[in-house]
Formats: C-alpha cells, sequence, structure tokens
C-alpha cells in the first residue's frame, strides 16, 4: 500500500448559519464596498417585462370565436392584427 496520509475533512465542525439580511446589515455590507472602491454601476432598473414602446398601446381583450377570425382575417392579408382593430374602430366610429 502507499504511505500518503489520507485527506479527510471533518464535516460536523461546519455549521450552517442564517445571513443577516436586514436593512441596516445591506447597508454596512454596501458602506464597506464603496470604501474598498466597489460601486453599482448599473442604474436602477424595474424587475421583470420592460414597458411596450408604444405610448398608449391598447391590447384588446375578446371572445376566443372572435380572437380567432380576427387573427385569421389578419394573417388572410398579411397584416398585424392590430390593424384589423384599428379599421375597426375607424369603422365603430363612423357609423
Amino acid at each position: 500500500m502507499s504511505d500518503k496520509p489520507t485527506f479527510s475533512i471533518d464535516l460536523d465542525s461546519l455549521k450552517t448559519r442564517r445571513k443577516d439580511t436586514t436593512p441596516e446589515s445591506q447597508g454596512r455590507v454596501d458602506a464597506a464596498g464603496e470604501q474598498h472602491g466597489f460601486v453599482n454601476r448599473e442604474p436602477n432598473r424595474k424587475r421583470g417585462r420592460q414597458p411596450s414602446p408604444r405610448v398608449g398601446q391598447v391590447h384588446a381583450k375578446v371572445m376566443p370565436n372572435v380572437a380567432d377570425e380576427i387573427a385569421d382575417e389578419a394573417k388572410r392579408r398579411g397584416v398585424q392584427q392590430g390593424v384589423i382593430i384599428e379599421e375597426a374602430w375607424v369603422l365603430y366610429k363612423n357609423r
């Protein structure tokens, strides 16, 4: 056999502990990081889906059979579904 000592770690001596996540502790962590030159260079962003670039965009909620008919017509004509809805609105206003 080999004369090499076996490598072992005493796992019983390892303990888990909860991180302190209170706002006060987070402030201390941020301050310590800033002292050492660590700064957040990313702007504060909201999580989740970003807002639509179109201002006032309307998302119509319609019955499933109407949605299917709008989708079929848009596909048949090669336009976006919003075009069909805009044309329907013009017809409604002119009525």
